[in-house]
């Protein structure tokens, strides 16, 4: 039995350089300020934390989408994200996570979950390919 080819989504975003200081990156009806100063620019994401931000938002989006199906419960989510830089040729030669989770599940569920973050986040399987991609999902730990 075959089945149809689901439709592929398409995303665009523009940016646009506003000075030599700053730049926008705009889709739908958001915008982000661009750090494209080569001096930098503390009030705005430069690329490459552009970068981490997607793929931690990623994490969380995949987060979103697998609770209901697993009946996954929670009360939040934060994700860290570390990268490295190399200089020759310049790329982000690793990166690290670590996604905490505030939830009474049990700890197969948590893993469970992170299975599910690690097998189907767009952004997640398009950065994994070429850098040294690793991380860990746990639980929150509780405060005294």
């Amino acid at each position: 039995m075959s089945t149809a080819p689901q439709a592929k989504l398409h995303f665009d975003v523009v940016s646009l350089r506003v000075s030599a200081h700053a730049s926008e990156a705009r889709c739908k009806q958001a915008a982000i300020a661009l750090d494209t100063d080569l001096a930098g620019n503390p009030l705005a994401f430069n690329p490459a934390e552009l970068l981490l931000a997607a793929l931690s938002a990623c994490m969380i989006k995949s987060i979103e989408r697998v609770t209901p199906l697993l009946k996954f419960q929670l009360r939040g989510v934060e994700v860290h994200v570390h990268g490295v830089r190399q200089d020759v040729p310049p790329r982000l030669e690793s990166i690290r996570y670590e996604i905490v989770v505030d939830s009474d599940e049990p700890d197969r569920r948590l893993e469970l979950l992170h299975d599910n973050v690690r097998k189907y986040g767009t952004v997640f399987n398009t950065v994994a390919p070429g850098t040294e991609l690793s991380g860990v999902l746990h639980r929150k730990s509780e405060s005294p």
